[in-house]
């Protein structure tokens, strides 16, 4: 638009929040199971499931605090939230 320029803050955030996004669909994609059909054949027997401790020993990623969980197949921990911010403004 002519007249409009952006400042370098406007600029590098955008930057900033573009490589975020990027690096984590990235982690998202690399976490995803193999396809089944590509799996190989296992037979299941019907046993019970271990008790889940959420203690430092059974999840590595307890030292960063609650609701952190590790990616499959790599060494990063993640922990995913959100939340929505509205604003709205007026003038007469």
């Amino acid at each position: 638009m002519p007249g409009f320029q952006r400042s370098a803050l406007q600029i590098g955030l955008a930057i900033f929040l573009a490589a975020f996004f990027v690096a984590i669909l990235g982690a998202f994609l690399a976490a995803l199971p193999a396809s089944a059909a590509n799996a190989p054949e296992t037979k299941h027997r019907a046993t019970k499931p271990p008790a889940k401790s959420h203690s430092v020993a059974t999840n590595p990623c307890a030292k960063y605090g609650p609701g952190f969980v590790k990616l499959a197949g790599s060494d990063t921990c993640v922990k995913i939230g959100g939340g929505i911010d509205v604003e709205g403004g007026g003038r007469r």
